[in-house]
């Protein structure tokens, strides 16, 4: 049982987990297009309200059948999706031990459901709803419209909406030349995300209720 003055994630995001997601896709259009790579960032608050990274999980994904790849984007992340050392799994192979890992941190925070963090999140959730119909997958734990944000957020906190001038206005290490790989922006995203909150929270915009 938790204390009187213990904190927790569920009561902070009303009953939602909040996990910070990045894809690299093969292209801007959800439908056709491939997810090349897929992370999530898990996010936890300690007992004084204060969120930090926990853990990131990441996959290279296979290309589905008869997906589209623009080769610009290939120019633009630098992804080979067809290295033979790239140990890249089918989509529902990812999207199926990614979501365990959600589920598993939902019980364990005792949230109800999570809400997908992104940057220009629109794109990311617009991919993984693509997948997730496209697999056939029946329990998604993420809410199927809302999401946080980090582009609008920074936009609030910091006067910035490119991650890695937000990053440098919130004080987080960020290399360009590391970025454009899924694991790494959603790494940064997610102290990102925690920044905002946690400076949110030091101006006294949060207080738990404990009634």
């Amino acid at each position: 049982m938790s204390s009187p003055t213990e904190q927790r994630i569920c009561d902070r995001f009303r009953g939602f987990l909040p996990v910070v997601v990045d894809l690299e896709t093969g292209g801007f259009m959800a439908a056709t297009d491939a997810v090349l790579e897929i992370a999530a960032s898990i996010v936890r608050m300690d007992d004084d309200g204060l969120l930090a990274v926990h853990r990131t999980h990441d996959f290279h994904v296979q290309p589905f059948a008869g997906a589209n790849i623009e080769q610009a984007a290939l120019d633009f992340t630098g992804i080979d999706p067809f290295h033979p050392f790239r140990e890249a799994v089918p989509e529902a192979e990812a999207l199926d031990q990614l979501f365990r890992v959600v589920r598993k941190e939902i019980r364990e925070q005792k949230c109800s459901r999570a809400i997908l963090v992104g940057h220009n999140a629109h794109f990311d959730a617009g991919f993984i709803n693509a997948a997730v119909e496209r697999c056939g997958i029946k329990r998604n734990p993420f809410h199927p419209f809302s999401f946080f944000d980090t582009a609008t957020l920074s936009g609030l906190a910091y006067g910035q909406t490119v991650l890695a001038k937000a990053c440098a206005a919130a004080g987080i290490d960020f290399d360009s030349n590391a970025a454009h790989c899924a694991a790494y922006d959603a790494q940064r995203t997610a102290e990102l995300f925690c920044a905002i909150v946690n400076r949110w929270k030091e101006f006294g915009g949060w207080l738990p209720d404990l009634d």
